[in-house]
């Protein structure tokens, strides 16, 4: 995996799946539209201020609430290349990878970083340098086999190219 470079959009602690993608929404599966009100009753002018290649950063319990999948898909097409946050709900963690979004728990750089500053995140080695600066802080790296799954864009794409590989037998 390569390094990920790209501008902080900050939010607190306890950023509930309906704040990432309200629940009025969820008619519809297609990114591009899930993309449209990413954040929106956290932040309206998020889905038009964020670029290619941002990050979200926010506190403690990141997605926590209603298991959908949804979610992480909408930051994915509105172009977040990762969020990084002090810690996780269990089930978004488990989607955001399933979908192909890098997540990474951070305690120090979520605490730290403000919204506009310029990152640089190795998920290979677990580093997330603030460009101003330098200053370095510690992710969890993945481990070798998430970073494939991670590479390939999710569950769904990595299991159809190791099948692939094996001429279609499980």
């Amino acid at each position: 995996m390569a390094v990920l470079t790209g501008r902080v959009h900050r939010f607190g602690d306890d950023v509930d799946t309906d704040l990432i993608i309200p629940a009025r929404y969820l008619n519809t599966s297609d990114p591009v539209e899930l993309a449209r009100h990413a954040m929106e009753d956290a932040d309206p002018a998020f889905a038009s201020r964020v670029k290619p290649g941002d990050f979200v950063v926010a506190g403690k319990n990141f997605g926590c609430g209603s298991s959908r999948e949804h979610a992480p898909l909408a930051l994915k097409a509105a172009g977040v290349a990762g969020v990084i946050a002090s810690s996780f709900a269990r089930i978004f963690y488990r989607n955001a990878l399933n979908i192909g979004l890098p997540i990474f728990e951070a305690p120090e750089a979520a605490r730290a970083l403000k919204e506009g500053e310029e990152v640089a995140v190795d998920p290979v080695a677990g580093r997330i340098r603030r460009l101003s600066t330098g200053e370095e802080f510690s992710a969890t790296p993945f481990p070798e086999f998430m970073q494939a799954l991670v590479a390939a864009g999710g569950l769904v794409p990595y299991v159809r190219r190791r099948l692939a590989e094996r001429g279609g037998r499980a």
